[in-house]
């Protein structure tokens, strides 16, 4: 998790401009960057870093000796960066993830580099040999990005609107400040005075395609066809890959866990992998709620089935509607049920923030989603229409689920992972007939379930728990202090 921020042919002096990319600083608390571009006096980087990886050359913007007119600037994680790495036989200067990105890109160029990315991302690149400047970012839009283009040319883009709200342009008129399409890249010409003409934009993945990083994977073969059976065991090796591969990290890690089924799959997943891996640390395993809600009920029986150091956060009606006005700052929406969602995550990412060392936050985001866990499933007029709702959500998630677990965690210099919305797992889940996908015998999520069903890996009585609506119990607190 990090903040990026760069403006191209700006008409105002770089120094006043650069003050909105403090409006960010929360998103990188260990080092920030502001850099100029050689031979582009117009054109700055700026950058806040939470160092995850490669604590001594992770800096941005990122060059290296052997592209010294190459210049990135991204937010996120490459899960197979090693992995492509020796494939292709790259001679790699840093420890950095990221590099991976000027090696693909000088190989290949940015769409095929674009596609063999494993991960989640936000990027800007720039090549002033060849006077381009690329955009891209990954499927979900885990990682976020927005950007501003004026009608003379004008580039800003930063990971939170906050940043562009106050940079100064020529134009008379307001320009609109838009989130950039997750699975997208965008090509833009660099003209002589810094300022930038879009020449292509377009998709280079979509949530329903296997990935093309699948052949470079390290997961097991996968059974052929659509037999239950088979089905239900291939379910659980990508998923099982899609924890271990985001295991990458040289801080601590922890996990969400709401005491919910797909909270509890992570954890128990992720205390499993990082016991077999040997990790010196046991993992955090955090919740939120009222105090003895079936929730917070439900999240001590996982810690302890799974054996997680466990803590608890609660928080009062006051407390939650003192946090109302930050959570919204953060989220830059004031979408009402995302609003409710995220008091909780917001409250308990300070939490961690300031009485524990975790740093890498793991957490069940996108399985609603992927896998048909809303009660309204159960209305859907055929499978058909449930599995094209399914996909809807997944490409919409940008801007609802997602968009809530990356501010609130970000708000407090913490690093979000969700491995439901692993490329592969997800790819192959949403290519299952629709009527395995969904709900039966009254019981949404059912073949996710299922496919978890007597291994002992979270307790019976969570893998089979209805979902429970944290955002009518927070409605409740929130009423009742009203009332009184």
């Amino acid at each position: 998790m990090c903040g990026i921020w760069a403006l191209f042919g700006s008409d105002e002096c770089l120094s006043v401009q650069c003050t909105s990319a403090m409006k960010i600083a929360h998103r990188g608390p260990d080092a920030f960057r502001f850099e100029n571009v050689n031979g582009f006096t117009s054109c700055c980087f700026g950058f806040h870093r939470l160092a995850i990886v490669d604590q001594l050359y992770g800096m941005q913007p990122l060059r290296v000796k052997k592209f010294p007119y190459l210049f990135l600037c991204y937010n996120g994680e490459i899960y197979n960066h090693k992995r492509l790495r020796d494939h292709f036989e790259f001679d790699y200067q840093t420890h950095m993830d990221g590099e991976i990105l000027l090696h693909l890109y000088d190989r290949f160029g940015v769409e095929k580099m674009a596609t063999l990315l494993d991960g989640v991302f936000a990027f800007i690149l720039l090549d002033v040999a060849n006077r381009k400047v690329f955009l891209g970012r990954d499927t979900y839009g885990v990682r976020p990005m927005f950007k501003l283009l004026t009608d003379d040319g004008f580039l800003a883009v930063c990971s939170e609107a906050k940043g562009l709200t106050q940079i100064t342009h020529s134009m008379s008129e307001p320009v609109k400040i838009t989130p950039f399409p997750p699975g997208h890249f965008e090509i833009f010409d660099l003209q002589p005075n810094g300022k930038v003409k879009s020449v292509k934009m377009d998709r280079f993945h979509c949530c329903t395609d296997e990935p093309k990083h699948a052949v470079y994977d390290s997961a097991e073969a996968l059974g052929k066809g659509f037999a239950l059976e088979t089905v239900k065991a291939n379910i659980r090796i990508l998923f099982e890959n899609a924890v271990r591969k985001r295991l990458m990290a040289h801080r601590r890690i922890g996990c969400l866990l709401s005491g919910g089924l797909d909270s509890s799959l992570v954890a128990a997943t992720l205390v499993k992998l990082a016991k077999e891996q040997e990790l010196q640390y046991p993992i955090q395993t955090f919740s939120i709620g009222a105090c003895d809600s079936p929730d917070a009920i439900a999240a001590r029986k996982v810690a302890a089935h799974i054996d997680s150091e466990h803590h608890e956060v609660n928080f009062t009606p006051e407390e939650g509607i003192k946090a109302l006005e930050e959570v919204i700052v953060h989220l830059e929406s004031y979408d009402i049920t995302t609003v409710r969602a995220s008091v909780g995550m917001y409250l308990v990412s300070k939490f961690i923030r300031k009485t524990t060392d975790s740093v890498v936050i793991f957490s069940g985001e996108g399985s609603d989603e992927l896998t048909q866990g809303y009660i309204y499933f159960h209305k859907a007029p055929s499978p058909k229409a449930a599995a094209e709702d399914s996909v809807r959500l997944m490409k919409e998630l940008y801007m609802f689920d997602v968009l809530r677990a990356d501010r609130t965690t970000a708000a407090h210099g913490l690093e979000l992972r969700v491995p439901f919305l692993d490329h592969r797992f997800s790819a192959y889940f949403l290519s299952l007939p629709p009527e395995m996908r969904v709900p039966k015998d009254g019981v949404e999520k059912h073949l996710l379930r299922e496919s978890f069903k007597g291994l002992n890996l979270i307790p019976d009585e969570i893998l089979w728990r209805r979902k429970e609506n944290y955002h009518l119990s927070l409605n409740v607190m929130l009423i009742h202090n009203d009332a009184l």
